[in-house]
Formats: structure tokens, C-alpha cells, sequence
């Protein structure tokens, strides 16, 4: 069963990654809706849940909130360390100038050195290094392998819990698609290696939902996982998807959406209560 849901992450993965390659104006209104199904998920039902399965404390606090802020805390530190790799790539070295003059002389000996090198595409970004690029779209694969984990777990525990779950990896999906073809493209790969990132990123889950098939885990530890995944969940919401779906368009339609996600998920764990 999580396999085959899987199934369908994989195919919004794809989905993202061609939104990306024909980005269109109403991508703010999909990125509203997706954080708001995550947001939705991690406060109604999978906080809820580990509280439930983890209730043991720590010095006073229960051990699935510890995770819940391990995993936010991570997901921030991780997010810091590749801007901080993106920032020391972006300086550009200026072109040496000839002395007696600049112009064509200089200009002829730039091309000249540069004419054995492949140019990157027209959307790259000037003076960033591809390395950068395929650096973040491989945590993004890796990410997307814990999702496929996490809903197998979640089947683990119970439909409920999986529908759920379900829920918030497919919606996500999308972003996680977007995002992987348009941060290989960007920093300078060619097509073909944005490409080849995307496809591993839409089969992590699959894979990742599979393993989940070879071995169980305890409640008590399911409850951990649970609390730090959504904590994962709510920084990627809160500090990544939200913030680019109000980028560009602030509008009154994209927050609609954002609460017409955490409603659908309020209706589908009432539903399932």
C-alpha cells in the first residue's frame, strides 16, 4: 500500500519539475495550497499522533517535542550550510585588463580563454558554480527517501495515519519537484542533468516507501520519528514554501489557499476520527 501511494509522489514530482520547466503565474497559488496541507498535517494530525505513541518526557518535556524542534532545528542548519556554500560560489572574479588599454584586446583575449569551455544555459546564474546546484538538488532526492520512509512507517501505525501522511508527501511533492529541476538548472547544469536529478528525486520516495517493507519499528521509536518529521515538515512550510509563494505575489488568493490546505486536512483527520 505505501508503495503504490508512493506512486503518486512520484508523479507530482514529475509534475513539479515540468511546472518549473514552463513556470506559469499560478505557481504561487500551488505553493500556497501545498504549505498550507503541510502545515495542516504536522499540527492536526502527525504532532497529535507522536504525542500519543511517544509520551515518555525528557526533564519535564515529552520526547516527540524534543524531536519536533530537532527537526526543525536540523532542516534550518542544513538550509544555512548550502546558503552559506551558495554565497562563497557567488563571488565573481572581475576580467583582467590589459595595460595600455582595455577594449577589443582584452575583450579578444577573454573570449579566447573561455572558447574551450561549454557556456552554461541562458538561465543560470552568473557566478555560481553547477557543483552548488547539484549539491541542493541531491539533499532535495535525499529528502524525498525520507518522505517515501516516513509513509511507510506511517503504515505502520495505522490507515489513518497513512492517508495523512499521504497527504502531505504528495502535496509537497510538487515543491520538492519544482525545486530540484530549478536549482540544477539554475546554477549552470545542462538540461539533461536537471533532468536526470528530477527523475531521482520523483523515485526516492518509492524507494524509500519500499525499504519500509523489510523491517518494523517500535511505537515508542515510530513516536520520535514522527515528532521530528514534522518538525522537518514545518520548517520546509514555514521558512521555504510559504515565503516563495508570497514572493512575488502577496496576494489575498495565495493566503486563501494556504487555509483552504489546513481546512482539507482539518475535514480529512475529523473524517477519520
Amino acid at each position: 500500500m505505501p508503495v503504490v501511494i508512493a506512486l503518486g509522489a512520484l508523479v507530482m514530482t514529475l509534475l513539479g519539475g515540468w511546472t518549473a520547466h514552463r513556470v506559469t503565474d499560478r505557481r504561487h497559488l500551488i505553493l500556497g495550497l501545498a504549505g498550507g496541507l503541510m502545515l495542516g498535517v504536522v499540527g492536526l494530525d502527525l504532532l497529535p499522533e507522536a504525542l500519543e505513541v511517544a509520551g515518555d518526557e525528557v526533564y519535564g518535556v515529552p520526547a516527540a517535542l524534543l524531536c519536533f524542534v530537532g527537526g526543525f532545528l536540523l532542516a534550518h542548519a542544513v538550509e544555512r550550510l548550502l546558503a552559506e556554500r551558495v554565497a562563497a560560489h557567488h563571488v565573481v572574479e572581475p576580467a583582467p585588463v590589459a595595460p595600455g588599454g582595455a577594449g577589443a584586446g582584452a575583450r579578444a583575449e577573454a573570449g579566447a580563454s573561455s572558447a574551450g569551455r561549454p557556456s552554461a544555459p541562458a538561465s543560470a546564474l552568473p557566478g555560481r558554480a553547477p557543483q552548488v546546484g547539484l549539491t541542493a538538488a541531491a539533499a532535495m532526492v535525499g529528502h524525498s527517501a525520507m518522505d517515501g520512509v516516513a509513509l511507510g512507517l506511517a503504515a505502520q501505525v495505522s490507515d489513518e495515519m497513512t492517508l495523512a501522511v499521504a497527504v502531505a508527501v504528495i502535496a509537497h511533492d510538487f515543491a520538492d519537484g519544482f525545486n530540484t529541476y530549478t536549482l540544477t538548472s539554475l546554477y549552470g547544469n545542462a538540461r539533461r542533468k536537471a533532468v536526470l536529478m528530477l527523475g531521482a528525486d520523483a523515485v526516492a520516495p518509492v524507494v524509500g516507501a519500499a525499504s519500509t517493507l523489510l523491517f518494523t519499528v517500535p511505537d515508542q521509536a515510530l513516536g520520535i520519528y514522527l515528532g521530528f518529521f514534522g518538525g522537518v515538515l514545518l520548517y520546509l512550510a514555514a521558512a521555504d514554501i510559504l515565503p516563495e509563494a508570497h514572493h512575488d505575489h502577496p496576494a489575498l488568493s495565495t493566503l486563501g489557499c494556504t487555509v483552504a490546505g489546513v481546512g482539507f486536512v482539518w475535514l480529512v483527520v475529523g473524517a477519520a476520527h
